[in-house]
């Protein structure tokens, strides 16, 4: 039995990116589902010799059937809040009956869900939580028995309530706070998480059962603002509780100071407005171990960022979306449908040389060019809603399939070739940004940047014509930037130039001009 893989659904996610290394350090065999193989493909496990990738879907069922079978149990670690958002309630429905009935169809013998702790009193929860406990009724009510460890705030590099906290108290040495900051919490470290996950496959107790999970600390999350200060050693910070801060008005502040969105942070606030505390502690006599109190998680979190170790972040999770009308090649389209401004040069200089550069863009390295108009552009983004800069990078020199890159996120990456951004920004339209790397003999090497953009209507042309002199004048600061960030000539260029047409396919037709 032990020969057949455990099936971890979520596993670019941010508890399913610790998880399975864990699984594999015990000796298991694993079976990693997620919605892109090439997103799968980038993960630091993906090639170990005990790990299968398999690409599906919660919400495809068939797809959910073929990742399951022969697979003697499966961890369910799939929340819809990134990608469905306002519909992440019916789509969380639809997938934890997939997964039961799947589960059931194929064999698996049991299940472990990481679900929400919250007061039990169903009308006093917010949607979120509710739709967590839905999940874990809908999975316990089917034929496999389902393990539920209810988990409180978890803190721990790149977690989405870890990133709140940061940018909170890193920001603002004065805050106006909500009433929420006086509600009980008892967070749990993940390495504590991932730990319990790991080990209920080891003890039949566990099975089919509900278990609260949570560190040894009983705190408001006014405690934990002041423990993260003195932890970072900043000074104290002035809180103001006052009675006006809805939940929704606390989120729309958080997404103005931290990277984290407002679809991420409202659910994540309106879960602080109840208490968070366990009611029972079975599981610690089932699987002791040593739980962090939150000052030593907070502390290990911040050595963790400060080393450049983060090993998953909240922002891994998330449907990577390529646009239909990317794998059109390099065309100019009759009728201008596809909006496009490129910019080359030649340098003396050898592939692998060009590639560093281009593989540390963004972040803390910024943009090599007009970093002003860079950080202006993700602030309007911000204030429209939309991601903007603050989200950086997991890693300042590695990119893979699927990570984050500002107001970005990478498409495709072949080192020393290429690199495929796609936009994340609030547009009018779908852009891409690519950088392409190519040797033309005598340790010449041409760098070309090109944009593409497909406009969403009139609103779409007429930001794309706005935004174009910008381009030009940025694209070419850029290349000569880039150029000098390693000391190698330019031999030719920079100089605008139209891509040719490569391939031929068509437009979605929602789409044609």
């Amino acid at each position: 039995m032990n020969n057949k893989p455990i099936l971890v659904t979520g596993a670019t996610g941010y508890v399913g990116g610790r998880l399975i290394p864990a699984l594999l350090d015990a000796g298991h065999r694993v079976r990693a589902m997620g919605r892109s193989l090439e997103k799968l493909g980038c993960r630091p496990w993906a090639h170990h010799p005990k790990v299968e990738l398999i690409q599906g879907d919660v919400l495809d069922f068939e797809s959910l059937k073929r990742a399951a079978a022969d697979c003697r149990a499966g961890y369910y670690l799939v929340h819809s809040m990134i990608a469905q958002k306002d519909k992440y309630v019916e789509a969380d429905r639809k997938a934890a009956k997939n997964m039961a009935a799947a589960a059931e169809s194929t064999g698996i013998e049991r299940m472990i869900y990481l679900g929400g702790l919250a007061e039990t009193t169903r009308a006093s929860l917010s949607k979120h939580m509710q739709s967590r406990r839905e999940v874990s009724e809908i999975l316990q009510a089917g034929s496999v028995p389902t393990t539920d460890l209810r988990s409180p705030m978890i803190l721990g590099s790149g977690s989405a309530s870890f990133e709140i906290l940061r940018y909170l108290v890193e920001r603002l040495p004065a805050m106006i706070t909500p009433r929420w900051v006086q509600s009980l919490n008892q967070p749990i470290a993940i390495r504590n998480v991932v730990t319990y996950l790991v080990r209920c496959l080891e003890h039949e107790q566990t099975v089919g059962q509900t278990f609260d999970i949570g560190g040894p600390d009983v705190l408001t999350y006014r405690d934990l603002l002041e423990i993260y200060a003195q932890e970072a050693h900043l000074r104290k910070r002035l809180i103001i509780p006052v009675p006006v801060l809805t939940p929704t008005l606390s989120a729309y502040w958080i997404h103005l100071v931290s990277p984290v969105p407002t679809s991420i942070a409202l659910p994540l606030t309106e879960g602080l407005v109840t208490d968070a505390v366990c009611t029972e502690n079975r599981i610690q006599k089932i699987i002791p171990q040593k739980l962090l109190n939150c000052r030593e998680a907070i502390r290990l979190a911040l050595d963790r960022i400060k080393q450049e170790k983060v090993d998953t972040c909240w922002m891994d999770a998330g449907m990577l979306i390529e646009p239909e009308w990317a794998h059109c090649g390099d065309a100019e389209w009759a009728g201008g449908t596809i909006m496009n401004c490129g910019y080359r040069a030649s340098l003396r200089a050898t592939a692998e040389e060009l590639w560093h550069p281009i593989r540390k863009i963004g972040g803390k390295t910024g943009w090599y060019y007009a970093n002003l108009l860079w950080r202006l552009r993700g602030s309007l983004d911000r204030l429209a809603g939309g991601v903007g800069l603050r989200r950086g990078r997991r890693h300042p020199s590695e990119l893979g399939v699927g990570d984050v890159l500002d107001f970005w996120r990478v498409l495709a990456v072949e080192a020393p070739k290429r690199l495929r951004l796609v936009a994340e920004m609030k547009i009018p339209g779908e852009a891409l940004l690519e950088f392409k790397i190519t040797p033309t003999g005598n340790r010449h090497t041409e760098l070309q940047m090109l944009s593409r953009f497909l406009p969403r209507g009139l609103g779409g042309i007429i930001y794309w014509y706005v935004f174009y002199p910008f381009h030009e004048m940025v694209f070419y600061g850029m290349l000569k930037s880039i150029a000098k960030s390693i000391g190698k000539p330019i031999v030719s260029g920079p100089e605008r130039f139209t891509p040719r047409l490569h391939t031929t396919c068509a437009l979605p037709p929602n789409n044609a001009s």
